[in-house]
């Protein structure tokens, strides 16, 4: 339920915006290419990341039959003019919307929605339902904005309306510029951003206000849960600063929304079923970078958790999120 798809081709969003840093596609000879940022170089990418043919091939080495497809999170693009945003939202869309088309048992949308202008993003998260999409994937800030910023409300309130799930995925990282040595950014941005929008959307009371919301935190939720007594502690004992919008205990929420389980270490899976239950740990992976799990769930099936829990990982907690059906792709 979390892997990321970028379009084979694409334009050059920098031309013809005539500004920013979009993200275009510089294909090479060994069938690889090179992701571009504002003609700077950001990242070689392999096909996997365009070929829906290879996935599903390279998927089922691992007995996996659907993957869950969004947008590689730098194609956000939140920081352009509202009228770009958007049509490089719809491009990205409409690429997958075709694709789950395509391949209906094999793949399952989330679409990508202009977070800078409320109108704008619902009008597109509208089109996007219409089109087949079962949710979104957003940002853990927009602009460095928090996601409990009431201008977002809105937005969270129509996806509750429209019964799509929400992904929240880490992107701009705090404190990028002052730790890019040892890959930092990846390895201690990533956590605190997700921690960062998830304590946003409860301290903010998004959640509260909206319990029919549907969303997921990646990566298990980043450092929100494994640092929840810290959190909890803190609304406790200055709740002067940390209740100051919604003055429910934040760990009533546990349990509440869905996490992946993309931990790379058992002992620490077993300690997020152990504060989320089964039923709201979905199976992730990240494909196809390679700080996911690549082997898509090896180190579960390796695992001693019961058979009721690991099937609930691989299917039934992701298809409650998402509200779909099981029989929809046998």
């Amino acid at each position: 339920m979390h892997t990321h798809i970028i379009p084979k081709i694409m334009p050059n969003w920098t031309e013809k915006f005539g500004y920013g840093k979009f993200i275009n596609l510089v294909h090479n000879d060994d069938r690889s290419a090179d992701m571009m940022q504002g003609g700077q170089f950001f990242r070689r990418i392999q096909e996997n990341c365009w070929n829906d043919e290879l996935r599903i091939g390279e998927y089922e080495q691992f007995n996996t039959q659907v993957q869950v497809v969004c947008t590689i999170p730098v194609m956000f693009s939140y920081w352009a003019r509202t009228e770009d945003c958007v049509e490089l939202s719809r491009f990205l869309n409409d690429h997958i919307a075709d694709l789950v088309a395509k391949y209906p048992k094999n793949y399952i949308g989330l679409a990508t929605i202009p977070m800078q202008d409320t109108d704008a993003a619902i009008k597109e998260l509208e089109r996007a339902k219409a089109t087949g999409h079962v949710g979104i994937q957003i940002g853990s800030n927009i602009n460095d904005e928090n996601l409990s910023e009431e201008r977002f409300f809105p937005i969270f309130e129509a996806c509750e309306r429209l019964g799509m799930a929400v992904m929240v995925h880490p992107w701009q990282m705090m404190g990028f510029d002052s730790m890019k040595k040892y890959w930092l950014p990846w390895l201690v941005g990533m956590p605190a951003e997700t921690s960062r929008a998830a304590c946003s959307m409860i301290f903010g009371g998004v959640l509260e206000r909206l319990p029919n919301l549907r969303v997921c935190f990646s990566h298990a939720g980043g450092s929100f849960l494994p640092t929840l007594g810290r959190i909890e502690h803190g609304f406790n004992c200055r709740p002067d600063l940390v209740a100051i919008d919604n003055p429910v205990n934040p760990r009533t929420y546990v349990g509440k929304f869905w996490v992946d389980c993309i931990t790379h270490d058992i002992d620490a899976l077993k300690y997020i079923l152990k504060l989320q239950g089964s039923k709201r740990v979905c199976l992730g992976s990240d494909y196809p970078f390679p700080l996911g799990d690549l082997e898509i769930g090896k180190f579960i099936e390796k695992s001693d958790l019961p058979k009721e829990t690991i099937e609930d990982i691989f299917s039934h907690s992701t298809l409650e999120w998402l509200d779909l059906k099981k029989e929809s792709f046998i």
